[in-house]
């Protein structure tokens, strides 16, 4: 951000502003992990202020859920899933200031500055939590990332870089798998059964032992 005014905000503009999702999309989903843990790991922590939302904040949309009577998602991966979300905040280690939405879409190449994250929503969690977004994309592509093996690839090389524990971040990518599911029905579109967030819940749920 370059300057802000009566809700008016300045950005700079990326040269070419590609991003990370072009990498994957044409078979080179080795490098574009790398490239994101990598991204990640060049991004100071900061001291996170007090206003920021902390990531407990962001799966309230569980109970409202369980208890509106939609079957859109099984009532078995809802109930797992806010478990182990809450499992989760409950037991996390080294909070920080993250991004809150790192994706392949919110990374972008500048020819001068190299890769830079873009488009941060701000949460307060652990560093385990930052990369469950990052996880089930690119978007258009769940017979990539709902795939075990690469699951376990991406989170091998994610381990690697950034030190994290990797069974955290299989069950955090679980649960807001689920959670994705959730607010997309929240905003008014259809969850079937062969939803690319439950895909994806489901295959990265039989890592972590969970349904």
């Amino acid at each position: 951000m370059l300057d802000i005014a009566d809700g008016a905000v300045l950005l700079e503009q990326l040269q070419p502003g590609a991003s990370l999702s072009a990498l994957s999309l044409r078979g080179e989903d080795q490098r574009a992990t790398a490239i994101l843990a990598e991204t990640i790991a060049a991004m100071s922590p900061s001291t996170c202020p007090e206003w920021v939302r902390d990531a407990a904040d962001w799966g309230r949309s569980f109970l409202p859920y369980r208890r509106s009577g939609d079957a859109q998602v099984p009532d078995t991966l809802v109930s797992a899933a806010e478990r182990v979300y809450f499992d989760l905040c409950a037991s996390q280690r080294r909070e920080r200031l993250l991004h809150g939405d790192l994706h392949h879409d919110n990374l972008l190449f500048d020819t001068t500055r190299g890769w830079l994250a873009i488009d941060p929503k701000g949460v307060r969690g652990e560093l385990e939590y930052e990369l469950g977004a990052a996880l089930r994309n690119p978007c258009e592509r769940p017979d990539l990332f709902a795939q075990p093996d690469v699951i376990r690839r991406r989170v091998d090389r994610l381990t690697q870089t950034l030190s994290v524990d990797p069974t955290r971040v299989l069950r955090w990518a679980f649960a807001q798998a689920v959670l994705a599911a959730i607010w997309q029905i929240e905003d008014g579109t259809p969850v079937g059964p062969d939803n690319r967030w439950l895909a994806f819940a489901r295959a990265i749920g039989s890592l972590c032992d969970e349904p």
